[in-house]
This record gives structure tokens, C-alpha cells and sequence, in this order.
């Protein structure tokens, strides 16, 4: 795996992470997937790129949907989707160390 891939999509799981502190870094972090994405083509990282950034556009959505539908239950999206994350960061973030690809 490409070392520079490699150590960008470690960073953007670190900003994904320290996101739940400062919500900011979950949107800085796909924008530096979306600015890289190029430079990690056709190399491991890939896979953990589109993760990352699926990670974020999906959790979007999700709260979107959880948000507008709040009072019809739409609550126990909100409140899940948090553990969702932290599940996808983890699950990418082993798998990275691990140099294995994402399955995306």
C-alpha cells in the first residue's frame, strides 16, 4: 500500500473520530478525500477513501431523514446513527493497519 495513501486515510479516520468532539473535522475529512482521491487510484487506500467518504455522505443523509421524521420515530435514527459511525471508522480503521482493502 502506498505510504502517502496510506497515512491520509489514517488521518482522515483520526478527523472522523475527534469529530464527535468537534463536528467540524467529519466535513474537513471528506473534503481531503475528495481532494486525494485522485492521488490514491488503483492503490489500497482507494478503498478506504470511498469508504471514509461514504461514510460521511450516508450519515448525512441518514440524519436528514431521522431529522424530518423525528416525530414518527425518526429519533432512534438520530440516536443510532452515532454508534453506525463509530462502527465504520473502527471497522476501516483496523482494516487499514491491517493493509487490507475496504469493501465498498
Amino acid at each position: 500500500m502506498s505510504g502517502s495513501g496510506k497515512n491520509i486515510a489514517q488521518l482522515v479516520y483520526i478527523l472522523q473520530a475527534v469529530s464527535f468532539l468537534l463536528g467540524i473535522t467529519f466535513v474537513i475529512a471528506v473534503a481531503i478525500n475528495h481532494l486525494k482521491r485522485g492521488d490514491v487510484r488503483g492503490t489500497l487506500s482507494e478503498s478506504h477513501f470511498l469508504w471514509q467518504m461514504r461514510t460521511f455522505w450516508w450519515s448525512l443523509i441518514w440524519m436528514g431523514v431521522g431529522l424530518m421524521t423525528m416525530l414518527i420515530g425518526g429519533w432512534m435514527i438520530v440516536y443510532l446513527l452515532p454508534l453506525w459511525i463509530i462502527y465504520r471508522i473502527v471497522r476501516g480503521w483496523l482494516r487499514l493497519n491491517d493493509d487490507r482493502e475496504m469493501y465498498v
